[in-house]
């Protein structure tokens, strides 16, 4: 009995201690959990639950809730759910967002917001900076982010940007799900040149010391991601998901961007899964699963800016319309350069058009040909290529009549023509090689066999 009486003592005790400390808070105690204080936070936010015995939001040290972050000393962590989301997905959260963030980049040191599991129903927002006084920024998303309507958009090109921040991470296995289904058949980018943009899932624009790890992107509107003008960028483990009819919903797409590395992601959409645009230096693919898909893409428009030094390495391609495609248009006037590049350990399976320099590209109709490309393209190599093809020509160097390719390399290519049927002669058909305006360089096995250049 003295011991028993001792322990209630104690507890008694405790329980006086915390109730201080949490009013003086804002807090409030509402249970206890074998000893533990349990708490209610000012707003109704971290409530205790009676049913499962455990908080949602509880002091520092006393206990937290599996996944919960801690607050920093000299910074913070800034819950949206404090801010008034719902997480219903059907309320839009839109201002409870933009509410944390506005107090976590007025904050300093080390910063977190965070994003519990639910579903959080928002139109477009933007996550901007400069940050003055915050050292680094995370963006702990464990939820479901659902894109509001397009009528909710207006003019806005995209649903979420980040934009002039210095060492943002975003991670916690969250999903930015663009509910693009709907908006679809109002996308007339594929066959109209002058169109309306719909929104992207993600823009990052000037940002620097970035990371990106473990996040989903579903069913976006437009592009999935787009990186425009960072530094030092890394993305690892994203998953990026549309159906392969979903037009222009690419994966991740690049430009104006420095030394920026995507490695272990995995891409299947109706549109490239990685494309590159222009004015990157630096730009390191590596461990992509891409499919289905266009394949992974350098190069779009007339008048882009030079790009060198891309390597695209340890992937597989399943089922895409092109393997790895350098493309410029016909009649691109900008005496641009396209250098520095190496495609190596590539499997294909399944894949049309494994290995394509094209040129002379057009995505509509008919386009302007009044004059050759005057895009250089030089110092490319392609290294362990192997897999099937579903094109009869399995490698294409379709180079400028204007300035013809230059410092081309192949090295052990192994392409097999897949569903071979057998000619009137008894004899199956093989994969093919068509070359022009380039004099390129091989070694080890090829197949198809080598081309010459017409």
């Amino acid at each position: 009995m003295t011991v028993k009486l001792e322990e209630m003592i104690v507890r008694l005790f405790i329980c006086f201690l915390c109730f201080e400390i949490f009013m003086t808070e804002g807090r409030t105690l509402v249970g206890i959990d074998d000893g533990t204080p349990i708490v209610r936070s000012k707003g109704g936010a971290g409530r205790f639950n009676l049913i499962t015995g455990k908080p949602l939001l509880v002091h520092p040290g006393i206990k937290l809730e599996k996944n919960a972050p801690k607050r920093g000393s000299s910074g913070g962590t800034f819950n949206v759910m404090d801010y008034g989301a719902r997480a219903n997905g059907k309320s839009d959260d839109s201002q409870a967002f933009a509410s944390a963030w506005k107090d976590a980049c007025a904050s300093t040191g080390k910063v977190i917001v965070f994003v519990p599991k639910g579903n959080y129903l928002m139109g477009p927002v933007k996550f901007l900076g400069p940050c003055e006084k915050v050292t680094s920024i995370t963006l702990q998303m464990q939820g479901t982010l659902l894109g509001s309507d397009l009528s909710n958009f207006g003019t806005s090109g995209d649903w979420v940007q980040f934009g002039w921040l210095d060492g943002l991470t975003l991670t916690g296995g969250g999903t930015f799900d663009g509910q693009g289904a709907k908006a679809w058949p109002f996308n007339k980018c594929p066959t109209k040149k002058n169109c309306q943009v719909l929104p992207a899932n993600l823009r990052f624009v000037n940002m620097n010391r970035t990371r990106v790890d473990g996040i989903k992107s579903v069913n976006s509107k437009f592009f999935h991601m787009i990186l425009q003008g960072c530094s030092d960028f890394q993305g690892r483990r994203i998953r990026i998901t549309a159906p392969d009819e979903s037009p222009n919903t690419d994966g991740i797409h690049i430009e104006e961007s420095n030394d920026v590395t995507i490695a272990e992601t995995v891409v299947g959409t109706g549109d490239d899964c990685i494309s590159i645009g222009q004015g990157n230096t630096g730009i390191t693919l590596s461990g992509i699963t891409c499919g289905p898909g266009h394949g992974i893409s350098l190069g779009r428009y007339p008048d882009e800016a030079d790009v060198k030094g891309l390597i695209v390495k340890d992937s597989t391609l399943t089922g895409t319309m092109n393997g790895v495609r350098i493309k410029t248009w016909e009649n691109s006037p900008a005496a641009t350069t396209a250098s520095n590049m190496t495609f190596q350990n590539i499997v294909m399976k399944n894949v049309g058009n494994p290995i394509i320099i094209d040129q002379t590209y057009c995505p509509y109709v008919s386009c302007s040909s009044q004059s050759p490309s005057r895009v250089k393209i030089s110092d490319i190599s392609f290294k362990n290529i192997r897999g099937t093809t579903t094109s009869p020509v399995a490698v294409t160097l379709d180079c400028s009549k204007g300035i013809p390719c230059q410092g081309i390399n192949l090295e052990n290519v192994q392409l097999t023509l897949v569903d071979q049927k057998t000619s009137l002669r008894g004899k199956k058909p093989s994969a093919t090689a068509f070359c022009q305006n380039v004099k390129a360089k091989y070694s080890g096995p090829q197949f198809p066999p080598p081309c010459n250049s017409q």
